[in-house]
Parts: C-alpha cells; structure tokens; sequence
C-alpha cells in the first residue's frame, strides 16, 4: 500500500488516537492524547501519519531526539491492514526525520510482552541491545 506521509496537524489528534488503541499501544499509566499534543509541540519530536488513497489515517510514527539518538514510538499500522508494508514506511519517514536533523542513531523500545513485534524490527534491521533501563515518575 502507497501512503502519503506527513506530519500529524492537531485535527488528526482523535483518529490517531484511536489508531494507537486499536494497535493496543496505549496503556494504563501514559495519556495518549498528551502524547501527542506534547510531541506535535516539541522542537525535537512529532507524529507523523501515514494516509491511504481514501484520506484515512492507516499508520503512525512518533519521533523524538535528545541530539544524540534519535527513538521511534507509536509505530501503528491499522489492524485492517497489516502486511500491506504501513509499518515499514512508518519506520523509514521516522528514520529519515531523524537523518534530516543529523540524527545518527535511531533506537526504540518493544516491551516484552509484544513479542509479534520483535520479528518486524529484526526483518528491517533492528537488533537487541543490551542495557539496563531505569525509570522515576516524576510528580505521580
């Protein structure tokens, strides 16, 4: 399937949304609409939607960098079309956002009970690496 790629505008905000719940993304403790505003706002970060030929929001990428490492997020195809090769151009536009900005490495995080997704990043080059990540809410 061909898309049109773009970055996300704030009337996307809802199909986007629904999208990510649809790819069961969402979980208890993040606001997915809070996620979006605050990276659609950020000088370093933004959603970008994929859109098929009838105008529909069919795949998603958040991307992010802190200057150093660029990371992917939200990476959503929609269940209706999975296969169809969304999640591979979602990847790419968020590799090539992060090149354009002199980003040199791309990174993401799959959490362990998402073990389908493991196989996608492997076939387009992603590999485990090893690390300890630690974690602190702030103001929770």
């Amino acid at each position: 399937m061909n898309l049109t790629i773009r970055n996300a505008l704030p009337d996307d905000e809802t199909a986007v949304v629904a999208l990510w719940r649809a790819c069961d993304l969402v979980v208890s403790y993040n606001d997915p609409s809070a996620d979006f505003r605050f990276a659609r706002g950020g000088a370093s970060s933004d959603v970008l939607v994929g859109i098929d030929a009838d105008g529909r929001i069919v795949g998603t990428v958040m991307v992010g960098h802190d200057g150093h490492r660029g990371w992917l997020y939200y990476v959503a195809a929609a269940p209706t079309a999975r296969s169809s090769g969304i999640g591979r151009q979602m990847v790419t536009a968020g590799e090539d956002w992060l090149r354009q900005r002199g980003i040199g490495k791309v990174q993401l995080i799959v959490r362990e009970s998402n073990t389908k997704v493991i196989g996608f990043y492997d076939h387009l080059g992603y590999e485990e690496t090893p690390r300890v990540i630690m974690a602190k809410w702030l103001d929770r």
